[in-house]
């Protein structure tokens, strides 16, 4: 766990920290505009539960929204096809640049989930894969578009599946 918060430290942006800070400095603007404010206690208490609501779910959901725009990239699957003599699947796709800055990396994640052909079992299968492949692709610089080739392997599963593609960059 402590890698984990040490990497995501380390993996900051300007951005980030601008963020972090502005969600701060309105929590204490909210705070301080409550303490004024406190001879009409409605507003007061209002004030005061959306600051903490700022606080709480402000840097959660601006840091998740902030990446989306900020390193924002199209991925594309191409095909995929199970081998024959292998236990494996391969993935051709390609990832495009779309943002207005250089990629250093960027994680590609594939995931394989069963399809059930029932409505309920296949909104849930999604969340739950049962097989997982990541690579990395290096150096992406902005409009660039880069094909890549990947494999889920060992795949032992024989009935209907399907595979979806996901991306992280910085």
């Amino acid at each position: 766990m402590k890698a984990k918060i040490t990497a995501f430290i380390n993996n900051l942006i300007i951005y980030d920290y601008v963020l972090f800070g502005s969600v701060f400095a309105l929590f204490i603007l909210f705070i301080v505009l409550a303490i004024l404010l406190r001879a009409k206690l409605g507003l007061s208490i209002l004030l005061v539960f959306l600051s903490f609501f700022i606080l709480i779910f402000g840097p959660t959901l601006g840091y998740t929204q902030m990446h989306k725009f900020v390193f924002k990239n199209e991925l594309i699957l191409s095909s995929q096809k199970k081998l024959s003599f292998t236990k494996a699947v391969v993935i051709k796709g390609t990832i495009s640049n779309s943002s207005k800055f250089d990629f250093i990396s960027c994680k590609i994640t594939a995931n394989a989930y069963k399809v059930a052909g029932n409505k309920i079992k296949d909104f849930i299968f999604p969340f739950s894969p049962f097989k997982k492949a990541s690579i990395f692709e290096n150096d992406i610089s902005k409009g660039e578009i880069r094909e890549f080739k990947m494999f889920i392997e060992p795949f032992t599963y024989s009935k209907d599946y399907n595979i979806s593609i996901d991306s992280s960059c910085q």
